[in-house]
């Protein structure tokens, strides 16, 4: 500012200097040394000439156009780099640089979309909290939006921390080395309630327990994990206890096209179970497991279908929808954080995998990008029994969705994401499954901090043998057994040495007989309570 002020002076001087010999020697007419200055005073502001604004030689008109594409600049420079932000700097709100009284208050030290969930869990149970944010643009940002937030550097100032004794929990979220200077500098303020910190490391777990963390997680781990259990039924089997049935009952997915006799319709219109012999237990839409809620349940275009029936009417229904195929390898395209812990999991499970990642490394399968048809193609995805995209960049993911979905319709894709909005988005490009890091921080953190129970990925489902009950003398599929009891259904009835998995109109549940009932752990016990069966 203060060259600016100089050199704006001596322009003016030196080019009213020069304006006067111009018009002297070349254009014959001599001008004042003050009426020089002020025509360079106007050519320079871009404020006009008044009367003096004709000139005849070339060389007074080449100076006289360079003169006013100086003012130009000068006029350029001065109001976008000084004068606009002077008036923003004074008439904008300034960022609170100093914590409010914290009673009762929730801590967040940085903010990101582990924050951004756990914050939103907050308002609903109305809990007040404070960001404590360093970067100066993201703080105005999350003021914008409503939130508490306060701008200030630790490391700067060692007050900021001052009157944090009274707050009811602290979160830190920055990178492991600022969480550690965090966790220390709020255990030498006195503070002693719990401590939660966000890490990147699970190396780094141990050190800050040592340091003053109460509690330490690794939210992307946690991701990685639970994309993992979607995407392999050797970590979490569609139905638990089904074995007991062996060679008689198998479990099966099946797509619903938006072209299939299945798609829109009622499940009481489709007798499904009088006419091929299975019965539909579930159906995955949007990420999203329901049960069979009575009859009058409708098919989703799109859907996948979970459906229990002897092995040759699951073969019969082929015709209707698309099977998925759980036999081949599963593709794993992004071999970053998530990605490895999806990998080392599926392993080992002794899941077969097949790694895809842009860069060479050790345990990489195949080098190229997922948008290219090629590297689809040598990765075999169409063959594949489910692919888990685990991109770090939520645009990158959600268009890799839409290009693995083009190019192998009916294969579950299980898709990851950084921020809980583009969960829908994921969803909607033909995600099956799509989960963020910030929903899985969100649902821990409210979890210790709130009391709540973790969201459970899906609804289990589970196979159990009873006896028969006050069932005896119905048929097995009669409806009103799953309108009575939320959804659960009977697929088998064990009678003496024989198990019939398929029944005539005229089949009746005798005494003694033995039945096979699914459906979720609350279901169960409601149909226990209901018709009076023992496991």
């Amino acid at each position: 500012m203060i060259a600016l002020l100089i050199s704006l002076p001596i322009t003016i001087v030196v080019l009213g200097s020069l304006y006067q010999l111009g018009m002297e020697h070349l254009e014959g007419k001599p001008r004042e040394f003050m009426q020089s200055i002020e025509w360079a005073s106007e050519t320079i502001t871009t404020t006009g000439y008044g009367a003096d604004s004709r000139w005849h030689h070339p060389l007074m008109n080449f100076f006289v156009i360079a003169t006013q594409f100086l003012g130009l600049f000068l006029a350029l420079l001065i109001f976008p780099i000084y004068i606009l932000p002077y008036f923003e700097e004074q008439f904008e709100s300034r960022l609170p640089r100093k914590l409010p009284a914290m009673d009762g208050r929730v801590l967040f030290y940085r903010y990101g979309p582990a924050v951004d969930s756990m914050v939103e869990e907050l308002k609903r149970a109305q809990v007040p909290f404070v960001i404590l944010e360093e970067d100066d643009a993201i703080a105005r940002t999350v003021r914008d939006r409503g939130y508490n937030v306060v701008f200030g550097t630790l490391e700067e100032q060692s007050n900021l921390l001052d009157n944090i004794q009274s707050a009811r929990a602290l979160v830190t979220n920055a990178n492991d080395h600022s969480d550690a200077t965090f966790i220390m500098m709020a255990r030498e303020q006195g503070f002693v309630g719990p401590i939660l910190a966000l890490a990147e490391d699970p190396l780094h777990r141990g050190p800050m327990l040592k340091i003053g963390a109460t509690v330490v997680f690794t939210p992307t781990h946690a991701l990685g994990a639970a994309l993992a259990a979607r995407a392999s039924t050797k970590i979490s089997p569609h139905m638990e206890g089904l074995q007991i049935l062996g060679e008689y009952v198998g479990i099966a997915e099946f797509r619903v096209q938006p072209d299939s006799p299945l798609a829109n319709e009622r499940l009481r219109d489709l007798h499904m179970r009088e006419q091929h012999g299975v019965t539909i237990i579930g159906q995955w839409n949007d990420g999203r497991f329901s049960l069979i809620d009575g009859a009058d349940t409708r098919i989703v275009p799109g859907a996948i279908l979970v459906a229990v029936g002897a092995h040759a009417n699951l073969a019969k229904v082929t015709h209707l929808a698309t099977p998925i195929s759980r036999r081949g390898p599963i593709v794993v395209a992004g071999y970053g954080t998530v990605g490895g812990k999806v990998a080392e999991m599926l392993q080992d499970a002794g899941e077969t995998t097949v790694i895809i990642d842009e860069h060479a490394a050790q345990g990489v399968d195949v080098v190229g990008n997922v948008l290219e048809r090629s590297t689809l193609d040598r990765a075999k995805v169409r063959e594949a029994s489910a692919v888990v995209l685990a991109l770090s960049n939520d645009s990158a993911g959600v268009f890799a969705t839409a290009v693995v979905r083009d190019y192998a319709p009916d294969v579950p894709l299980i898709a990851r994401a950084n921020r809980a909005p583009n969960v829908a988005r994921l969803h909607q490009a033909g995600a099956d499954f799509a989960l963020s890091v910030g929903q899985v921080a969100g649902q821990i953190l409210a979890h210790y901090l709130l009391g709540e129970n973790i969201i459970t990925l899906e609804q289990r489902i589970q196979c159990t043998r009873l006896t028969a009950g006050g069932l005896v003398g119905s048929h097995p599929w009669n409806p009103s057994i799953g309108d009575r009891t939320g959804g659960a259904a009977i697929v088998a009835v064990e009678r003496g040495e024989n198990v019939f998995v398929e029944f005539t109109s005229d089949f009746t549940i005798c005494k003694g007989d033995m039945i096979f009932v699914c459906g979720t752990r609350t279901h169960l016990d409601q149909y226990m309570r209901t018709f009076s069966t023992t496991p």
